[in-house]
């Protein structure tokens, strides 16, 4: 097993899946593909999912686990985060590389402003994309430029941790709901008697930890988080829609009040095949903005509002960083156009760079 996930590795993958039925396959730019040719039999995948989970408690209880999240890292072969489930009766395991090395925003191909939203002192940042779309590795990155620059005391809330931070200029400490809290909810309630800078939450699960968030951000500390959302307008309409609706409207004002950043991102295929690259959108809470946000009768202005942004902001829409890939020769057109909200405008776009 040691032996096909390190060679998955070493082949650029980011996701291996190991089923019962089926032969190992791995994510390899964006594509899966098999690394073997034997089937796995149900017996094999649960040996395999015995070794991955760490707690003795939990291995004792395998035949009672339907979905079950930890992390999992070998020497000489990489960290791991590994979400165990149950299909058809039998095991199958989903493992998510994580890079050893915490990346930094030159590195994930990300543009220099997110260095400059990185160092505000108080309000919420949210890193939006779908599943697989590199959130977390922004995230990070977020994470390894306060910590590189500023003495702030950085909490993390994660299930599993994911990138390991040593201290440099700042304080790290880095909680995992199960072994280090009981859930994002008993983490969150504690961390403000932690005297945390900067919050990073893991992932936003339901509307109290959204309130409890929001309040977080609201009383002075720089709160990071996730949503699975495609954009800026998107992500404003989904935590909206998370509060019951007689709440929505003094949403929108602590909403508006609090937001300093929405980075939208999605993975493309780079146009010489050798892996993909990020494209993104960032919103920035200029006052406009925040006008935008607390009526929601103007939200639907906000794209052409990031658009006019960009030079004095840094701010840029998907479409302008597509066209600015394109014209690099980074991607294709046709995946560009593919990756565009909206394929016919940006067509139009597209025949003026030309």
């Amino acid at each position: 097993m040691e032996t096909i996930i390190k060679a998955a590795v070493e082949r650029g993958a980011s996701d291996i899946h190991i089923k019962a039925g089926d032969v190992f396959r791995a994510r390899i730019d964006g594509q899966l593909v098999p690394l073997t040719k034997q089937r796995l039999t149900p017996d094999q995948t649960k040996s395999i999912a015995m070794k991955l989970i760490p707690v003795e408690v939990d291995r004792k209880r395998i035949d009672e686990i339907r979905d079950y999240d930890c992390s999992w890292g070998a020497a000489g072969i990489g960290r791991f985060r590994v979400s165990i489930l149950r299909q058809r009766s039998s095991f199958m395991i989903v493992m998510r590389v994580i890079p050893f090395e915490v990346p930094s925003f030159e590195r994930l191909g990300l543009p220099e402003v997110l260095g400059a939203i990185a160092e505000r002192e108080r309000g919420l940042i949210l890193v939006t994309g779908t599943t697989g779309s590199g959130n977390s590795s922004t995230m990070a990155a977020i994470v390894n430029h306060i910590n590189a620059r500023f003495s702030r005391h950085i909490v993390t809330l994660e299930n599993p941790i994911e990138f390991l931070h040593r201290d440099v200029n700042g304080s790290v400490t880095q909680r995992e709901v199960g072994p280090d809290t009981e859930s994002f909810a008993a983490g969150l309630r504690s961390v403000l008697r932690q005297d945390p800078d900067v919050i990073l939450l893991g992932e936003m699960p339901d509307t109290r930890i959204l309130d409890a968030a929001l309040k977080a951000a609201e009383t002075g500390h720089l709160l990071i988080t996730t949503f699975h959302t495609p954009d800026a307008m998107a992500t404003i309409a989904r935590v909206v829609a998370m509060f019951p609706p007689e709440e929505q409207e003094v949403a929108r004002v602590r909403l508006a009040e609090a937001l300093q950043a929405i980075v939208s991102q999605r993975l493309l295929p780079r146009a010489d095949g050798t892996g993909r690259c990020v494209a993104a959108e960032i919103m920035i809470c200029t006052p406009e903005i925040r006008e935008q946000i607390r009526d929601r009768t103007r939200v639907a202005e906000i794209g052409d509002a990031i658009e006019a942004g960009r030079d004095e902001y840094g701010m840029q829409s998907l479409d302008q960083h597509l066209l600015e890939l394109v014209s690099a020769g980074t991607i294709t057109a046709d995946t560009a156009q593919a990756a565009s909200s909206s394929p016919g405008e940006f067509e139009r776009k597209l025949k003026k760079l030309k």
